[in-house]
């Protein structure tokens, strides 16, 4: 039987390598809105977080999601991802 690879892909913060089940996906689409990408699946330009609450208070403190995702990203947008990882 072949073994499956799974996919990593990096922090934007800690610059981890993580398979995509541990981090969070945040995307700017292209009618300029910022959401959080539960599927994985939506289009427009994407960044991701590891699931931890310090990792995202740091994105935010120092903007990381604004300079990859090259907008400005709300603050809700955090809220939202902490309240994600508490609910899991």
């Amino acid at each position: 039987m072949k073994v499956r690879k799974i996919p990593l892909r990096s922090c934007v913060v800690t610059k981890e390598k993580l398979p995509k089940q541990e981090l969070l996906r945040v995307v700017r689409t292209p009618e300029q809105q910022v959401i959080v990408d539960l599927s994985g699946k939506a289009n427009g330009r994407g960044a991701y977080l590891k699931k931890e609450k310090d990792v995202i208070l740091l994105a935010q403190k120092k903007k990381v999601l604004d300079k990859h995702l090259e907008c400005q990203v709300p603050d809700g947008i955090y809220q939202e991802m902490i309240d994600i990882i508490n609910n899991k």
